[in-house]
């Protein structure tokens, strides 16, 4: 099988950003999806809004990816092809100062944050190995290049993710699979519903969502490593 005949395998499809994601690939591209997230509802939810914008084959996978068992466990349907790009958009967002965050927040952040991406890697590694190309799409955050006084563990556990992003990259540089960063700042979600910021302020997520169909189609001769997204007038007041 070849990285264009591929599926795309997209975790924290449920909602919000991840949902988008989905409906951009369903509505531009003839790839199969696997959408994984923990919520099944939401999930079949994202599955049909995905065939109508007209996905040919929409698979969901509900599971916790931040169980290791459990996503190294995962089988795919015969009929679906292995994904050749993955999207690890899976996360959570805590709107707390360090002095107040519990070990137990500390460490949700970090297991929700970065092992979902880390232990979805090492579970389609090998089969990413037999493409003639694959590409892996880590979703970082602006929170991954600098502290933020008012989420400091979100901001520590997204420094993880992109430090292991990178560190991928060059451990997977003179292999077939790219791997790239997205620092993405303030994105319109379900994260912002108790807010009253309008959305207007917010980076659009079907924005995000296109600009990662379009680094999907590059060449295998180019890659974007590292790209930062933020609102046109820049950040806003977290909450």
């Amino acid at each position: 099988m070849t990285y264009e005949h591929s599926s795309v395998l997209i975790t924290g499809a449920s909602q919000g950003i991840g949902r988008s994601i989905a409906l951009s690939f369903a509505a531009s591209t003839d790839r199969p999806l696997i959408l994984l997230a923990r919520n099944k509802e939401n999930l079949e939810e994202t599955a049909e809004l995905c065939r109508k914008a007209g996905s040919a084959y929409t698979h969901i996978i509900c599971c916790d990816a931040t169980d290791r068992p459990s996503v190294m466990s995962l089988d795919l349907p015969e009929e679906v092809p292995s994904p050749g790009l993955i999207i690890n958009n899976a996360g959570s967002f805590l709107y707390k100062t360090l002095t107040q965050t519990t070990n137990e927040e500390f460490q949700h952040q970090i297991d929700v944050n970065l092992f979902t991406a880390v232990n979805t890697v090492n579970r389609f590694l090998s089969e990413l190995m037999e493409l003639d190309r694959a590409l892996i799409i880590n979703i970082c955050s602006v929170g991954s290049l600098t502290g933020l006084a008012d989420s400091g563990a979100y901001s520590a556990a997204k420094h993880a993710v992109l430090g292991y992003t990178r560190s991928l990259r060059d451990e997977l540089k003179n292999t077939n699979i790219g791997v790239t960063a997205i620092n993405l700042g303030q994105t319109h979600s379900p994260s912002w519903d108790e807010s009253t910021m309008p959305p207007e302020k917010l980076i659009n997520p079907t924005d995000v969502a296109q600009i990662l169909v379009t680094l999907s189609h590059l060449s295998p001769r180019t890659l974007v490593e590292e790209i930062i997204i933020q609102p046109q007038h820049g950040r806003v007041p977290a909450m």
